[in-house]
């Protein structure tokens, strides 16, 4: 069967079939790894589409004819916007594939879509906050695992990540 995902860089138009996919996909790929309790209160935290990243240029989606199954990317600034981060680092956000589509390429066909624009505007390193199902994954791209943090979603609502960085 040919390959016929397209990467494109996402627009803000994309805001409603991201945040389906994320709605989707979210609860299928992460129940394994968190107990039903966090998820309950996490899933609906993470799995919105943020309009500052759509419009980043850093962000992008990965379409199947018209069919958003793959979305994420890289900004300079760091996640949740607690500052504009380091001169040569970037880091990696929202990254999703369609639960239904997972092991078919469009994860790193994306990841080295995103290390290639990283690398063109001279991000040297960066940094991912994996999930904890999702490690084995950003190890196969080469990415090293330092260890585990965690995540602040809200108030109360802590969420087990892994950091990780690649060098590029």
């Amino acid at each position: 069967m040919a390959e016929t995902f397209v990467i494109r860089t996402a627009t803000p138009d994309d805001l409603d079939q991201i945040d389906a996919l994320l709605g989707r996909s979210y609860p299928v790929l992460l129940k394994e790894a968190y107990p039903p309790s966090l998820m309950v209160m996490a899933v609906p935290l993470i799995s919105k589409a943020q309009p500052r990243l759509l419009a980043s240029g850093t962000y992008f989606v990965v379409t199947d004819e018209d069919q958003i199954i793959g979305a994420g990317g890289w900004t300079r600034a760091l996640p949740g916007g607690a500052g504009k981060g380091t001169a040569g680092v970037g880091n990696i956000r929202h990254v999703v594939t369609d639960h239904r589509r997972v092991r078919q390429g469009i994860g790193r066909r994306l990841m080295t879509h995103i290390d290639e624009t990283a690398r063109v505007a001279g991000i040297e390193l960066l940094n991912c906050m994996s999930t904890l199902m999702a490690e084995p994954f950003y190890a196969s791209v080469g990415f090293k695992t330092l260890g585990p943090i965690t995540v602040n979603l809200q108030r109360g609502i802590e969420f087990p990540a892994i950091h990780m960085q690649k060098r590029l």
